[in-house]
């Protein structure tokens, strides 16, 4: 198909042990971010950081910071700096297994080989995307009042969260796909 992700440089018997280099790291440090954001979770944000995520307002932003106290506070600047590795894990770890389906289908997928190369690159958006919500959600927590930043959050983290959900969707269902097609060929 042609070089159509910078995953295609590297020699194909190095992809499978980088990729699952990548899941694991990226399994240990999500694991970090759920220990963290346990404590945040509280009346005001229900979904712990994923709250503040979506929070939208300065207001809803606010009252997830206070319900969180000082301690809970110290757990949220944690869990959003922890999210700066996963931001760069994830997208590298989904966009890699997208990359190796969508280069061992035939031509008979050929729009679902296209589809995963384009969204590997889309994981890379996806992970630009984060940090840019990172850094408003950061700004928040600071004590920034700026009324844009919740919504630069908010509308940062939900086409995140499609590309990924897609990511992760387009995994298994090529994995599957590929299982499949290895088990009926021998």
């Amino acid at each position: 198909m042609g070089k159509k992700h910078l995953f295609l440089g590297l020699d194909e018997k190095v992809q499978p042990s980088l990729l699952i280099v990548l899941i694991i790291l990226t399994l240990a440090v999500m694991i970090s971010l759920q220990v963290t954001g346990k404590a945040l979770i509280s009346e005001a944000a229900p979904a712990g950081i994923l709250s503040f995520e979506f929070a939208g307002t300065v207001e809803n932003a606010e009252a997830m910071l206070n319900s969180w106290g000082e301690k809970g506070r110290l757990y949220a600047g944690l869990n959003l700096g922890i999210d700066f590795l996963f931001l760069f894990l994830y997208p590298l770890a989904i966009g890699l297994a997208s990359v190796m389906i969508a280069s061992r289908l035939d031509e008979k997928m050929k729009i679902l080989a296209i589809f995963g190369f384009i969204l590997s690159w889309l994981l890379l958006i996806a992970g630009l995307l984060d940090v840019i919500e990172n850094i408003a959600l950061i700004q928040l927590f600071l004590g920034s009042k700026a009324d844009i930043l919740p919504m630069i959050a908010k509308y940062c983290a939900i086409p995140k969260f499609v590309i990924v959900v897609f990511g992760l969707l387009y995994m298994i269902g090529g994995g599957v796909v590929l299982g499949v097609k290895r088990i009926i060929s021998h």
